[in-house]
């Protein structure tokens, strides 16, 4: 079974192909996954691998993490883009999310100020007020939306509650008045008898009006780079993204495609 890709709680920094040089932040487990969607395609693999013994880490283990990772860099003359929380599931589950962004952001602030904060995120905590207020503090909100038709949300990201469904989800993305991105993962494939493709004129125009409900100042397409826990799945190729792209600038968005 694919296992989880970061095993620690500082990592990086790494070359990201949407972000520039980004220093890591996992506030999973080092040893395990915990996320609120299962998608198909997840880097991390599957859910089923389980939470692993180590637990979140804390508070306090971030910041000195962070703070000692930062002194290093800035003592070495590095440079960096972007810190990201991302890692191995859903940061936003994080009991004290809001707490931990706080001191992300003012350690930001003290090091690297030029830096950007990004957060990934697959939009299930958004109703949460500490989390929408945790986004709304940080450079970059990057939220999911990989398909607004529920059948094809439902089968590609497998939200661990049976009452996600995409119109909730755009509702919550709505309170950011555009102040967030919308990164959409565009696939076809087959996965338990299930043929998959968001790639669809349905697809493609269902994303485009759930977009101009969430006005976000840019979306994000992109497709497979890595292994994926499901093994049918295709990528799609860098001129299909275009096309796709085209559509939806015509439609008055700002959109990025990572190929």
């Amino acid at each position: 079974m694919q296992t989880v890709l970061f095993h620690s709680t500082i990592f990086g920094p790494i070359k990201s192909r949407r972000l520039g040089v980004s220093l890591g932040i996992n506030l999973m487990p080092n040893d395990g996954k915990i996320c609120s969607f299962d998608c198909l395609y997840c880097e991390a693999g599957f859910n089923a691998q389980g939470p692993g013994k180590d637990g979140i880490p804390t508070r306090e283990a971030v910041k000195k993490g962070l703070k000692r990772k930062l002194e290093a860099m800035k003592a070495a003359g590095e440079t960096l883009d972007v810190i990201t929380f991302s890692g191995n599931g859903e940061p936003t589950v994080h009991p004290h999310f809001l707490e931990i962004v706080k001191d992300v952001m003012r350690l930001r602030d003290n090091y690297f100020p030029e830096a950007r904060v990004s957060v990934l995120t697959n939009s299930t905590m958004c109703g949460r007020p500490a989390v929408a207020e945790a986004l709304k503090l940080v450079d970059n909100n990057i939220v999911k939306l990989d398909s607004a038709l529920a059948a094809t949300f439902r089968t590609v990201n497998r939200p661990a509650s049976p009452n996600c469904l995409p119109e909730g989800v755009i509702e919550d993305l709505k309170q950011f008045e555009g102040q967030c991105i919308v990164q959409t993962m565009m696939l076809r494939g087959d996965y338990e008898g299930k043929h998959i493709d968001n790639t669809t004129d349905d697809e493609v125009n269902a994303l485009i009006e759930a977009y101009k409900q969430i006005k976000p100042r840019e979306v994000m397409l992109y497709s497979i780079d890595r292994q994926t826990p499901a093994q049918d799945l295709q990528k799609v190729t860098a001129t299909e993204l275009e096309a796709i792209a085209q559509r939806m600038r015509a439609a008055g968005f700002t959109v990025q495609v990572n190929a």
